[in-house]
């Protein structure tokens, strides 16, 4: 199986640290700043998977896209195809919190997709406090919302994905099987 998975969110929310995290890619940039111009893919295969009580690998086909709202008229074709998408922001910036209905509504409600095919990464930099209370838009609380620290709990970042990716790919599979039923009928 392959999922399309595009990861938005403010600028320097930590997507393209996210992203190379979970696609293995070395990250070249020596911890300074480099805003990410319009989007990257990065393909790489997932660990293993649990997908209707079966072990299995899955295609990942990861867009770390630019949050600078100049790239706006980009943003139909980042969402062509997509399966899920992550939204990262930085909770230790309120006017991260703030754009979070922004995000959800344009990549969420506008594309008619499903809270399940959505989660929330409250991305903390190194040496900063996890502590941080967000409130959550009311619209965006059965959404998945973990907070990720890459220096302290890579593994359990590693999992949170692992496990979205599993609902993705059952409802791709799901979706799938019903459209092969219709055209049996």
């Amino acid at each position: 199986m392959k999922a399309k998975i595009v990861m938005i969110g403010p600028t320097e929310s930590g997507k393209t640290v996210i992203s190379n995290f979970l696609a293995d890619a070395t990250d070249v940039s020596g911890g300074e700043y480099h805003p990410t111009q319009g989007v990257r893919i990065l393909e790489f295969e997932s660990g293993s998977l649990n997908l209707a009580n079966r072990s299995m690998i899955a295609e990942v086909e990861l867009w770390d896209c630019s949050g600078d709202q100049k790239f706006d008229e980009c943003w139909p074709a980042f969402m062509k195809d997509v399966s899920g998408v992550i939204i990262v922001y930085n909770p230790d910036q309120a006017s991260h919190e703030r754009e979070l209905d922004t995000w959800y509504n344009h990549f969420i409600t506008q594309q008619g997709l499903k809270d399940s095919q959505c989660i929330i990464f409250g991305h903390h930099r190194p040496n900063t406090s996890q502590a941080v209370r967000v409130q959550i838009p009311s619209q965006m609380t059965r959404v998945n919302h973990v907070q990720t620290n890459l220096e302290e709990e890579s593994d359990q970042v590693r999992a949170d994905f692992n496990l979205f990716l599993s609902k993705v790919l059952g409802a791709i599979s799901k979706r799938q099987d019903q459209e092969e039923l219709s055209i049996i009928q």
